[in-house]
């Protein structure tokens, strides 16, 4: 094997590897490092490689995914029509080939092309019955997405009821938070100590995820609608302009700039006229969609294993700033993973003044050949992120300083590690002190957010000045907090300091996995906490697991039973949950599941719809209910939905219901048929 086949196959496996980081803080945690043109960058890379090595290409490789993924706490919804994502380009060159290839496989042919804008949010197919809104799905992975139904219902721009009632309308669109909207929903979160969403799109993507419909509620999301998939009982528009004009008639909202082009140049210069008008818009654009405009011709172009080929996204260039790099600080995290941020000579970019921003980690400062005292490229990642994009070698006068990664804890002194991974040593560094004061404060802001124990007010402000004023040392410290100890801390004041310790006491009733999500064990995340609360009573029947038990656990596999076993092995955290059940949290599950109830439970194989405001129960209760006597809830009504338990101000599911005659119960025929 030659050395350069060694390298390629080593890279290979890199760009495997941090695509895959990068997939998971998009999609999944909705908090992205990398802008999308960096992103886009690496997996063309990924691409090139592949091309020039097909048997290294895998099913689970990231050039094979169609885009994003099916989220743990939602149920999973089969697409009708598949949802195809788009072939994306910087290039004019680009799209004139991709105007080429159109023509030449369909000649003879006078060609159209719509171009739209491409909003800059979360894709999501629609489904109406009747004219009546019944579904609504994530894209998910293309095949499968997410049920968000009652999310989606919150939203004030989707209707409910179209004007006109096909039989059956599947629709495509795009889930965005308009910039107004953003701007105020993080005016108030950072009032509020929380940490700011770094984009409208995933600020967008993480309203649309939120298991609570209620929060969801709070956050003005908006739709656009651009395409439809199944279709059935009336006959839709021969083209794209007329299948948006009609669109917009039902009651839909539509694209607001939309050009018909029918020619190359006609084509390009309507991305351009787009790129130019879009910072007026009232939310963010990040390119342009070009489609062939006649529905019939899309049929003969056909698509390719991911994306249709009678479309393609045109992405326009990030806003970039050049400066100067002054130095290289790092920040420890609440599991002591060690981060250098760039510190820069500040400079106006997209809209505001950047000082800051993000290195990633030692391996992409080398990579990148970055160092102090550089003139640096900078752009903002999905226009709020900022990231250093490359050094200017060429700028250098021989000042400059090379950057390594101190192997002590910038915090704390402690010697770092660096993590292992399977395939050996990991990038990333981390403090191995527990008493670190910065993974004091991060643990401790973890616990108390809103995912976690949600303690109101518990920013991190606070957390900071309670763990420096020496008032909390861990999570158990809280519960010993008095009104009198923080009252006079920055910010607060009586009346705030009372209701935050009302608030931490009503955060000892927290279920099972709220409290071991806020443990903030390695790798436990929600997802895994809520499949523990499931499989265990109690904590300490979790405690006394070991890792062969927990990985009989339905989503847990071995890298989290091994975490979760050695974080209970640890003198210090079963010290640490002893003086939590002190202070009177509770350690009980209410979702746990025995082995038998799944299959003898007295709601056994019984599938739930719940629907409007129940007298004494809360949604969360009657679901834990349910799934405790081994049935479980949907969010939508449908010929496999067994009963619909519905309070007071159904909404529409209890017409659904009535439609396909499955029985409705109120809470006291939840009550008797549970007993």
């Amino acid at each position: 094997m030659s050395a350069s086949h060694e390298r390629d196959q080593l890279r290979h496996r890199q760009l495997v590897e941090e695509l895959r980081r990068h997939e998971h803080a998009y999609y999944v945690l909705h908090r992205p490092v990398i802008s999308d043109a960096e992103f886009d960058r690496l997996e063309r890379e990924l691409k090139d490689l592949e091309a020039r090595h097909p048997d290294w290409v895998s099913a689970d490789s990231p050039t094979q995914r169609v885009g994003g993924s099916v989220s743990e706490g939602f149920r999973s919804v089969r697409h009708t029509v598949p949802l195809m994502s788009l072939d994306n380009t910087y290039s004019p060159d680009e799209v004139k080939a991709f105007l080429a290839r159109a023509e030449k496989q369909l000649p003879g042919e006078a060609l159209e092309w719509t171009v739209e804008p491409k909003v800059d949010g979360l894709s999501i197919s629609l489904r109406y019955e009747q004219g009546v809104f019944v579904q609504g799905a994530t894209r998910g992975d293309g095949t499968t997405g997410d049920d968000v139904t009652s999310n989606l219902r919150t939203i004030r721009s989707l209707p409910l009821k179209l004007r006109e009632a096909p039989a059956l309308l599947e629709l495509r669109g795009e889930i965005y938070l308009p910039l107004a909207g953003f701007r105020r929903l993080n005016a108030e979160r950072e009032s509020a100590g929380e940490e700011p969403f770094s984009n409208p799109r995933n600020a967008a993507a993480g309203s649309l995820k939120q298991l609570d419909p209620r929060i969801t509620a709070q956050r003005p999301l908006a739709l656009v609608s651009y395409g439809i998939g199944a279709v059935s009982g009336v006959e839709v528009p021969a083209d794209q302009a007329g299948l948006l004009q009609w669109l917009g008639q039902l009651g839909l909202p539509i694209p607001e700039h939309v050009t018909v082009a029918r020619s190359t140049d006609e084509v390009l210069h309507a991305i351009s006229e787009l790129d130019r008008i879009r910072r007026d818009f009232g939310y963010e654009t990040d390119g342009a969609v070009v489609k062939l405009n006649r529905l019939s011709l899309r049929d003969r172009l056909g698509f390719t294993a991911k994306a249709p080929r009678w479309a393609m996204a045109y992405k326009y260039a990030s806003e970039q700033a050049q400066t100067r790099l002054r130095s290289i600080t790092v920040q420890v995290g609440r599991t002591g993973k060690l981060t250098p941020v760039a510190e820069l000579e500040p400079v106006f970019l997209a809209g505001s003044t950047v000082a800051r921003a993000t290195l990633h980690n030692e391996e992409e400062i080398r990579r990148k050949d970055i160092r102090i005292g550089d003139q640096v490229v900078i752009e903002k990642a999905g226009e709020v992120i900022p990231a250093v994009i490359r050094s200017l070698p060429e700028c250098r006068t021989g000042a400059e300083v090379l950057f390594t990664l101190p192997r002590t804890c910038p915090e704390c002194g402690t010697p770092v590690t660096r993590e292992s991974t399977a395939d050996g040593e990991g990038v990333d560094w981390r403090c191995p002190n527990l008493d670190c004061p910065a993974q004091v404060r991060g643990r401790i802001g973890h616990w108390c957010s809103r995912g976690a124990m949600d303690i109101d007010g518990a920013g991190d402000v606070l957390v900071a000045q309670v763990v420096q004023q020496g008032l909390v040392r861990d999570v158990a410290d809280l519960y010993r907090l008095r009104a009198p100890e923080v009252q006079d801390l920055e910010r607060m004041g009586e009346k705030s300091a009372k209701n935050l310790i009302e608030a931490i006491e009503v955060s000892k009733s927290r279920d099972l996995w709220r409290l071991v999500f806020g443990l903030g064990i390695l790798h436990v995340g929600a997802g895994a906490a809520k499949a523990l609360a499931r499989a265990f009573p109690d904590l300490d029947s979790l405690a006394a697991a070991g890792a062969s038990q927990l990985c009989e656990v339905p989503d847990i596999g071995d890298v989290i039973a091994r975490s979760v076993e050695e974080w209970f092995a640890d003198p210090r955290n079963r010290d640490l949950i002893g003086r939590l059940r002190q202070a009177g949290l509770n350690l009980s599950s209410s979702t746990y599941r025995p082995p038998d109830v799944a299959s003898t439970g007295p709601l056994s194989g019984k599938t739930f719809v719940l629907t409007g405001t129940l007298p004494s129960l809360s949604r969360e209760a009657a679901t834990a209910e349910i799934e405790r006597r081994g049935g479980r809830v949907a969010s939508s009504v449908s010929r496999k939905t067994d009963y619909v338990l519905a309070g007071a101000e159904p909404g529409s599911k209890i017409e659904k219901a009535r439609q396909l005659g499955i029985p409705i119960l109120s809470e006291a025929d939840f009550v008797n048929l549970c007993s």
